[in-house]
């Protein structure tokens, strides 16, 4: 006969393997969804339109998108988040009616600092070959554009890219403009692979319709392993310190988000402050 502390025993244990069932069944699933959303040639790397050039699929991470891949389920429990607290203050709500002037030597160097709760990335902008995307996006953090932004996507299955640049945080916002597609034949993207510390542009290109190309706007993506996407999105620069940052943030995951589609970061990644100094 079993006691009653036996009985206790043995419910608990139950119930202690169904929460691990289902914490392993909500793993599966949101891998299956990156593995989906990654395996697509034109990756969702849309500053404000998500785009899948190799199904036709677009919009913001909803409809047919959503029908394709498994509904997000709960996310298991979070590790523990390796970053720091955000830096007091707001996201920016300053647009512009049109791309800034064009105020910067092409023949000189510029460097890049994003200040992050994670710690210090630093980049090195290639201004001679993307000059209107180097030019708007010294622009924008001279606007204090970028500072206190989340970085709200993050890819690390068949993808690994980390994408900023958007203060609301929804991959939605813009600044107002747009910027034309620039080094797309850069001879780093050997056979559509954009290789780790490839700092690029992303835009609404849906891989389809020229009408859509010549988007880009804010929305950045730092990519911290080789990975394959056409070249569709402007390369603008190189990371040449903090992988080990970008890494750290990877190491923690991602997490599906019902409302966007996206994955995002499970660390607390917010840029506290960006800066582009001419070197």
């Amino acid at each position: 006969m079993v006691s009653r502390d036996q009985r206790r025993r043995q419910l608990a244990r139950e119930k202690y393997e169904r929460q691990q069932q289902r914490r392993s069944t909500a793993q599966r699933k949101a891998r299956r969804r990156n593995v989906v959303l990654a395996s697509a040639l034109a990756v969702a790397l849309a500053a404000g339109v998500t785009a899948y050039a190799s199904t036709g699929l677009t919009g913001d991470d909803q409809g047919a998108d959503r029908a394709a891949a498994p509904s997000p389920s709960p996310s298991p429990s979070k590790a523990p988040d390796p970053c720091n607290r955000p830096a007091k203050g707001a996201p920016s709500t300053k647009t512009w009616k049109k791309e800034p002037a064009m105020s910067l030597d092409t023949s000189a160097s510029y460097a890049a600092k994003l200040a992050t709760t994670c710690g210090a990335i630093e980049l090195k902008l290639d201004a001679g070959k993307a000059p209107h995307t180097v030019n708007s996006f010294a622009f924008l953090a001279g606007q204090g554009y970028f500072d206190h932004s989340k970085c709200h996507r993050l890819v690390d299955e068949g993808l690994h890219v980390l994408q900023c640049g958007d203060p609301k945080g929804t991959g939605q916002g813009t600044p107002g403009y747009t910027i034309p597609d620039e080094n797309l034949k850069d001879p780093r993207l050997k056979g559509g692979v954009y290789p780790a510390g490839t700092v690029a542009m992303a835009n609404r290109y849906d891989g389809q319709s020229e009408k859509t190309r010549n988007t880009g706007g804010s929305q950045f993506f730092l990519v911290y392993q080789d990975s394959k996407l056409p070249p569709n999105y402007t390369p603008f620069g190189t990371v040449t310190g903090g992988m080990d940052v970008l890494k750290k943030i990877a190491k923690a995951g991602s997490t599906p988000d019902p409302q966007t589609g996206n994955t995002a970061p499970t660390a607390t990644v917010v840029i506290d402050k960006a800066t582009v100094k001419k070197s």
